[in-house]
């Protein structure tokens, strides 16, 4: 009886260890990171294999999350996307966090093309730049939807969105389609239609107010300005289509241009609109929804002409007649070259 008293004690002691041991294993902290939470990120077509290379830096015993892992199928059941590890997960926990895809909140503003606005993207979801910009340009896409390879810029609205880091470029182009949709409701198309224009070009005359003002006060002045030249027949004349030119022919998007001088009137560029009369072909820059509607909503009025103030800066100066505004003007670049601003 002793004895066998003995190997029960001794058969249960084990199997407390066994129990202990697992629990430890499997139930304890099995991160090692100096954050709250790390975000990491498994490709598409990714396997279990993959999968352990890119949380390694944050697992503390490897073995264990190999056990969980297989325990519950996870290795067959792979998922890409963007997941969440929490310090002091355990390997069950790790396990669990390695299924539930986290989404991005993927923001964009003040791009001033296509190809600015696709490496802005691709810095925060799995397509890259090329990907993105050819489902941007499909052929199909465009034909289908009244776009143009140029004009497409106009469809991606400035904000902030939720979606899968592992979202296909086509559906975030979709996406995004939706999203254009859905801004254009009858109130704004009623609004564009009033005025002659169709949204693309109400999104590219208001990249030209944008770049023009961050003043909302005064953006609807500006937009009435450049809506009263359309309606002569005038040129735009706007110096922000004519640094978008100057950067085009130079193919350079970084350069800073603060001041446009003579010789730059005259670059051959549908853009230049001191050139050509008209819109440019399509969006200068990525206007935000202010600028927009500052369009739609234009105030009325006999202005033809604007410069920027020196009494009030940031602000622009307005004038009805040519004469006022050459007074306007100079005053304007006296005080540019006392500045010593030549460009």
């Amino acid at each position: 009886m002793k004895n066998k008293s003995k190997v029960l004690k001794i058969t249960l002691a084990i199997g407390l260890l066994i129990v202990v041991s697992v629990f430890v294993l499997f139930f304890t902290n099995n991160t090692k990171i100096d954050k709250d939470e790390v975000f990491v990120h498994v490709p598409t077509g990714s396997n279990f294999e993959d999968v352990k290379k890119i949380v390694s830096p944050f697992v503390k015993n490897m073995a264990s999350f190999e056990f969980m892992a297989a325990r519950r199928s996870y290795p067959e059941h792979i998922k890409p996307g963007r997941f969440l590890i929490k310090k002091g997960m355990n390997a069950f926990q790790l396990v669990s966090t390695m299924r539930r895809n986290v989404p991005v909140d993927l923001a964009f503003n003040n791009q001033e093309r296509l190809e600015n606005l696709c490496e802005r993207l691709s810095s925060q979801i799995e397509p890259d730049t090329s990907k993105l910009l050819n489902s941007f340009r499909d052929s199909v896409f465009l034909k289908k939807n009244g776009f143009t390879a140029e004009n497409v810029f106009a469809m991606f609205l400035p904000n902030t969105y939720q979606v899968y880091w592992n979202i296909s470029a086509d559906e975030f182009r979709d996406k995004m389609l939706k999203e254009y949709n859905k801004f254009w409701n009858k109130e704004r198309i009623a609004k564009a239609t009033a005025l002659n224009l169709t949204p693309i070009q109400v999104i590219t005359l208001a990249s030209i107010v944008h770049k023009e003002s961050v003043k909302k006060s005064e953006r609807p002045v500006i937009a009435g300005v450049y809506l009263n030249r359309l309606k002569q027949g005038m040129p735009l004349q706007a110096d922000p289509t004519v640094i978008y030119a100057k950067k085009i022919k130079e193919n350079n998007f970084d350069q800073i241009i603060k001041r446009v001088i003579h010789e730059d009137l005259f670059i051959n560029s549908p853009y230049n609109t001191y050139l050509f009369e008209g819109l440019p072909p399509s969006p200068i820059a990525m206007p935000d929804v202010d600028a927009i509607d500052a369009v739609l909503n234009a105030e009325k009025h006999n202005y033809i002409y604007f410069c920027a103030s020196i009494e009030k800066f940031g602000y622009h100066v307005f004038a009805s007649d040519y004469a006022e505004h050459q007074k306007n003007a100079k005053k304007y670049a006296d005080w540019l070259n006392a500045q010593g601003t030549t460009r």
